[in-house]
């Protein structure tokens, strides 16, 4: 009988080590709606793919997995939210996504806060320029489509230049700029969403960061953050401000792990698909 228990054991730890390795390399590509009346109408139905958190994962040859997921969902922009290379890789590691990328639709990125740890914020930032990236450094753009335009900004993860300029300046610009405009925001860090970014005035803010939570179990928002902290928010989907104001953030699980050695759990890596919809 014990010899029965034990092989009864040790197939029950092989089917879930074969989960987790399987829940960690698929590819789950997810669509959500985003209505805001306020959306001008020749943007609707405008298609956002979402990538965040490589941490230079590779998803088949050059990611040609990635690739294709990105190229099935039919994208109007594809927005690259940081960390998308860390201490233990380079950029060339994702060369073949970025240029596989650029064929697809315009390709808009900001960094996140491994980028800058790891010493190669400036590295990365210059050749993907060269691949035909948009790099937004505390910046903004105009993103025009059937004679109207919203605009796009983007800003540096925190652990960039001590002196450089902040997201609340950022917005003053946006503000001088046009009195009334429709924007999105690019933020790698979702935890600092509520308390400051939504006090920003973007529509519509896209960060990553947390990877989900890394474990996710039913009725959970994740259970650790790449912070390491315990029972996080603002992990996956879409979130309001806490403190009561109309913004809102959508938070991608990401594609990676981080650290690498932790494997995410009920939390498949994510291609997200941000559909933009006057209609409710």
């Amino acid at each position: 009988m014990k010899r029965k228990w034990s092989k009864i054991a040790i197939a029950a730890a092989a089917a879930l080590l074969l989960w987790v390795y399987w829940d960690n390399m698929r590819l789950v590509t997810e669509e959500f709606s985003y209505a805001d009346p306020a959306l001008p109408e020749a943007f609707e139905g405008f298609r956002v793919v979402q990538l965040s958190d490589l941490h230079a994962r590779q998803f088949g040859e050059g990611n040609a997995r990635l690739i294709a997921a990105v190229e099935a969902a039919r994208p109007d922009l594809i927005a690259l939210t940081g960390d998308f290379v860390d201490e233990s890789s380079s950029v060339v590691d994702i060369l073949p996504l970025v240029d596989g990328l650029t064929a697809i639709a315009p390709v808009y990125y900001v960094t996140g806060n491994h980028e800058w740890s790891s010493g190669q914020a400036q590295t990365v930032l210059r050749t993907l320029r060269t691949l035909g990236v948009f790099c937004l450094e505390n910046e903004f753009t105009t993103i025009e489509r059937g004679g109207e335009h919203i605009l796009l900004a983007g800003i540096h993860d925190p652990n960039g230049y001590a002196d450089q300029k902040t997201p609340e300046q950022l917005a003053e610009e946006v503000y001088a700029a046009e009195d009334d405009p429709y924007w999105l925001l690019l933020a790698h860090r979702n935890n600092l969403f509520s308390g400051r970014y939504c006090r920003l005035g973007a529509n519509l803010t896209l960060s990553g960061h947390a990877h989900g939570g890394i474990w996710r179990l039913p009725f959970t928002d994740g259970l650790i953050d790449s912070g390491r902290n315990w029972f996080p928010s603002y992990t996956s989907g879409f979130y309001s401000c806490a403190d009561g104001g109309h913004a809102t953030v959508f938070v991608s699980r990401g594609l990676g792990n981080s650290p690498r050695n932790v494997p995410r759990l009920g939390n498949p890596p994510q291609v997200a698909v941000i559909l933009l919809t006057r209609r409710g």
